[in-house]
Parts: structure tokens; sequence; C-alpha cells
């Protein structure tokens, strides 16, 4: 690490707000993804300046790609970069929207208050529907599909991956969520033991 850089502490790390919390493995699993690159624009002319990048941008509430990052249109002006494996090419698009002048929108700070999720295992669709009210069955709801809605009782946006479902929220929620998906599991555990 170099010298004058901050390690940023998230929720499930040691020494986080929700150190100690178990993330349930088994036949559900949570993980955490908090630490992985992403960066949010909001604002006008954020979605201009992407575009400008050669950034393509989906539909509102849709999922695009560019160079291994996922596109996510959460409004009109609302865009977030998720870069699980491809640091490097999100870092090169902050860099240039830190370099360029206005309008380029303002950063939402996705990747300081937003937790970062994902749900997978072999009873995720059941663990889903005792989640969220909402029909997540693929025919229903698509790879490149997102859902800005409650999920463990918490305000998140889901959207499937090709684990499960990543689930993105107010960071301050993290230990109260895994404890959620934890009851969910128990109660799947139990009822099908």
């Amino acid at each position: 690490m170099a010298a004058g850089t901050a390690t940023r502490i998230y929720p499930f790390m040691p020494g986080g707000a929700a150190d100690g919390i178990k993330l349930v493995s088994g036949a559900v699993v949570l993980s955490d993804l908090t630490a992985s690159p992403r960066f949010g624009l909001k604002g006008c002319g954020s979605a201009a300046w992407l575009a400008a990048q050669g950034i393509p941008l989906p539909a509102v509430n849709r999922i695009g790609k560019h160079h291994g990052m996922q596109v996510l249109r959460l409004g009109n002006e609302d865009i977030l970069l998720l870069a699980e494996g491809v640091g490097e090419t999100l870092a090169e698009v902050k860099t240039a929207w830190h370099a360029a002048t206005a309008p380029k929108g303002y950063s939402s700070w996705r990747e300081e208050g937003w937790a970062w999720l994902r749900l997978s295992g072999p009873r995720l669709a059941e663990a889903m529907n005792g989640l969220c009210a909402l029909d997540l069955r693929p025919e229903k709801f698509g790879p490149d599909d997102i859902a800005q809605t409650r999920v463990g009782h918490i305000e998140a946006v889901t959207f499937r991956s090709p684990a499960g479902f990543d689930i993105l929220f107010d960071i301050t929620a993290s230990a109260y969520f895994a404890r959620s998906v934890a009851a969910v599991a128990t109660h799947i555990d139990q009822h099908n033991a």
C-alpha cells in the first residue's frame, strides 16, 4: 500500500461495524462484495458525460456492459458502474471524470455509502421469495433487469448475477440485512428438514 493511502474498512471486515455477524452459507449463501470497485454518478450531465466516454447507457432500470463493467441505470441521470474483477477499467473512468470540467454530474458516493452483497445457493429462489415481494422468476425478471424495491425489509437495488442475486443498499443496514437473510435461511432449513 502506498504511503498516505487510507484503507477502507467495510462492515463485515475485521473492525467494521458488522464485524462478528456471520454471513450464512449452505443452502443459502450470502457473500460480501462491498470492497469491490464501483462508482456512481448522479445529476445533470452524468449520462451525457458517460456517453461521451463511449460507455453505452441502457434504459432506466436496465443493465448494460462496458469492458467487463456492469452499467446500472437507476434513473435518467443516476448511473452506477460496478467493476467486479475489472477495477483498472473503472479507475480509468474515475480519473477521466475527476479531470473533466462540468457538466459531468456529481459522485453519488455509492462506493462508500452502499453495501454490495450477493445471495446465492441451491435454495436461492426460496430465499428471495422470503426476502422480496416481487416476482423474480427468470421468466418475469431477466438478467438485464433492475428492481428498486425492498429486500429483507430495506430499500435496495437488486439484479441477477451469474451466481444469484446482487443486492445494493445503505451500508448502515448491513448487519440488519445479514440477520434477515439468516432468519430466512433458518426457516428454509427447518421447513425442508
